[in-house]
């Protein structure tokens, strides 16, 4: 009985055993297969063109790497004689002066001063076709090239653009290596990119470019005027591979080599990086490059109006939906825009059959607008749907505005938080105000009034109060006096929304 006991309880025993075994044996060839997917995928999503990460950046600096160029851009500047400088009660007495130094002293020669710039650019064409940026080239009295193999070379401008920040220049050598202009439209942010230049001159005695790493941290920045100087810094990609000065000029490029940007700018409190650049997107350069290269001045469309962003407030005012458009703030005298028959006021839904969503989205359509074309612009009205045809111009380098006199007047009394008056020559100092024109201007706004949650600032010059013409004091303080309600008040800066106090 104990025997059979003993054979049942180990035949019991040596059966969990076998189960254990085999569950054991499941475990691990599930936990090896997970292990191989994850190892498998990771080996996929790390490599581009047969390549893991490691080897596709290797390949980059060895391929597109050899088209990528330091730029040396020599100003010269003569000064003639002596800088002699009298501070007298006279110019007759500053000439005895400048006489009796050169009697005694003799005429100073002529001297020269050199400054040097260095910067990017990168090899487009076997031709000798070199793009940069144009701030690298603008004004040089002599441009040198050195190639990552060390051959220099004299470069000669061929074209610039200074609004997109451009420049083609050309060298005469042969057996040259070429970049490819990538599309930039495809990138996504958190891709991989590469950045190669010439940080602080360092190829100029070491020929070979530097190459650094990062990903597209965000893509479509504006910068501002202040931060652009003055250049049109629309929808860049913004990357945190190191961009030094230097950089400028240089390509942007993705794991397969392609140039997908061309580096431009950073933003740094130092003047060095810090992980915040930017670059001009390829598919933006390319229209450009092509008038370049074929010798050509660059052309932008233009509509002929001062535009701006709608708010909550504001949509609900013009009766939309959403703040899908653009609102006309001001409209040019005899641009496109006035000769169509679009207004101040207006909301731009559409141009050319393509969604305004945002003014960088206007900006960005109307730009590459081809000049002389036709195009439709869908628009509210009064709430009221239409459409009205433009024929796209050409931008002019300066528009300049009227200048109006206006007598000066008492100040009116303060008004939904705002104080104004007329223009005068100490409001016009006080606020830095170049050209007078038609208006009042706001000197003071009270702390968290109506008018300063609308965003009214001192200074701004108020044109129209519910959409009647403001010329003068006398204009505002009938408009205003008889207001109620939400007031549309357009100042030059574009439409506010003054609510009614709740006091």
């Amino acid at each position: 009985m104990k025997l059979k006991t003993f054979l049942v309880g180990s035949s019991v025993l040596m059966f969990g055993v076998c189960i254990g075994l085999v569950v054991s044996l499941k475990m691990s060839a599930v936990t090896t297969a997970q292990s191989q997917s994850v190892k498998t995928a990771a080996i996929a999503a790390g490599s581009v063109n047969g390549f893991d990460m490691e080897d596709a950046v290797i390949n980059v600096a060895e391929t597109t790497g050899k088209a990528v160029v330091s730029i040396t851009a020599e100003h010269i500047t003569k000064v003639g004689g002596r800088q002699f400088t009298y501070r007298g009660p006279s110019g007759e007495q500053e000439e005895l002066f400048r006489r009796f130094f050169d009697e005694f002293f003799g005429e100073m020669p002529e001297r020269e001063y050199r400054q040097v710039g260095v910067g990017s650019g990168v090899i487009i064409d076997s031709q000798g076709f070199i793009l940069t940026n144009q701030h690298v080239v603008a004004g040089a009295d002599k441009l040198s090239v050195t190639l990552p193999d060390g051959r220099q070379f004299t470069a000669e401008l061929k074209g610039q653009d200074a609004r997109s920040d451009l420049a083609v220049i050309k060298i005469n050598a042969r057996n040259l290596p070429v970049a490819q202009l990538g599309d930039s439209d495809t990138l996504r942010i958190g891709q991989w990119v590469i950045a190669i230049g010439n940080p602080f001159g360092i190829s100029v005695q070491n020929a070979e470019p530097t190459v650094t790493t990062g990903v597209v941290s965000a893509l479509h920045r504006t910068l501002g005027r202040t931060l652009g100087r003055g250049r049109d810094y629309n929808d860049l990609i913004q990357t945190d591979a190191a961009i030094n000065p230097g950089n400028s000029g240089g390509p942007l490029v993705n794991l397969k080599g392609e140039i997908i940007g061309i580096n431009v700018a950073i933003f740094s409190t130092s003047g060095g990086y810090q992980g915040v650049g930017f670059a001009i997107p390829a598919n933006s350069a390319k229209r450009i490059v092509g008038a370049l290269l074929a010798g050509k001045k660059v052309q932008y469309g233009w509509l002929g109006v001062t535009i701006q962003e709608l708010n909550d407030d504001m949509a609900g005012y013009f009766g939309l939906k959403d703040k899908l458009g653009v609102l006309v703030a001001n409209v040019v005298k005899d641009g496109p825009a006035a000769r169509s028959g679009i207004k101040a006021s207006d909301v731009i839904v559409s141009f050319d059959g393509k969604p305004t969503a945002d003014v960088k989205a206007l900006l960005s359509i109307v730009g590459q607008a081809e000049v002389g074309r036709k195009v439709k612009v869908q628009l509210i009205r009064d709430k009221k749907p239409m459409t009205l045809e433009v024929e796209v111009g050409q931008r002019p380098d300066d528009v300049e505005g009227e200048n109006i006199e206006q007598a000066p007047a008492a100040p009116a009394p303060n008004w939904r938080g705002i104080k104004a008056e007329d223009l005068s020559a100490q409001t016009m100092q006080r606020f830095e105000i170049q050209e007078k024109t038609a208006g009042v201007i706001v000197t003071e706004v009270e702390t968290r009034s109506p008018a300063d949650e609308a965003g009214i600032l001192p200074g701004d010059i108020i044109v129209e109060v519910n959409r009647q013409p403001v010329g003068s004091m006398d204009d505002y303080r009938k408009i205003t006096k008889s207001a109620r309600g939400d007031v549309l008040v357009r100042t030059e800066r574009g439409f506010f929304l003054v609510k009614e106090s709740s006091q």
